[in-house]
């Protein structure tokens, strides 16, 4: 398996320098534990990846404790996928996103938001009050990092609760109202490698990139209507 790396963001949005980790940094036990079912190790051993995925099984890291980079990186995106199960049995995926800073690390196995008001359609809400469970995809595309993580979902709304909650998760200059407060209890958490994640840059990323160009234009555009003023 080959070393992962990562780079976590600052608060400036600029990366910090990649760090490198080791396999049984980036997968902890109890991700295997819980996503390694036997038909999955049946399939890891058909297609020759079993071996490596058993040192994981046997690491003395739990991997269900958010770290500095853990929590870093999930305080700095504006969004994240969250999958759940209908009652049904359908998995079911939905974005959940908002201004940055909306999702607060309360401790190293909890963070919360305040959920937003959206099409109304309230798919993910009735799946958790059947099952809690949920599996979260958070990506930062221009690093082409992905933070998987399995939790439980724990919802407070209409109640006491549930305001005092919502007053502390939202962010002030949020327009859109929010209906109720979500918490996930981390179960465990898995770094992906960056293979086939094709980089994207938001509106913001795009200007912070470009303004070393934009502002060498402007000096171009300033020298050459010099230069015109003295040739009149």
């Amino acid at each position: 398996m080959s070393t992962a790396r990562r780079s976590l963001v600052k608060p400036s949005g600029q990366s910090v320098h990649p760090i490198s980790l080791s396999p049984e940094k980036t997968h902890g036990r109890r991700f295997a534990e819980l996503a390694f079912t036997p038909l999955v190790k049946e399939q890891q051993r058909q297609q020759g990846s079993r071996y490596l995925y058993e040192r994981i099984e046997q690491s003395a890291d739990p991997g269900d404790c958010l770290g500095p980079h853990e929590q870093a990186f999930i305080r700095e995106s504006d969004g994240f996928y969250m999958a759940s199960v209908t009652e049904t049995g359908w998995p079911y995926m939905q974005y959940r996103g908002g201004m940055k800073g909306f999702l607060h690390v309360l401790d190293d196995r909890t963070f919360g938001f305040a959920d937003l008001r959206g099409n109304k359609q309230y798919i993910s809400v009735g799946n958790l009050r059947h099952d809690d469970r949920v599996a979260l995809f958070f990506m930062d595309y221009p690093a082409r990092q992905r933070l998987k993580i399995l939790g439980h979902a724990e919802i407070h709304e209409g109640d006491a609760e549930a305001r005092k909650l919502i007053e502390r998760l939202r962010v002030p200059e949020e327009k859109s109202p929010a209906e109720r407060a979500v918490l996930i209890h981390i179960a465990a958490f898995d770094w992906n490698c960056p293979q086939h994640i094709t980089p994207r840059y938001t509106e913001e990323e795009l200007s912070k990139m470009l303004e070393p160009m934009r502002r060498r234009l402007e000096a171009l555009e300033a020298e050459n209507a010099k230069l015109r003023g003295s040739v009149q």
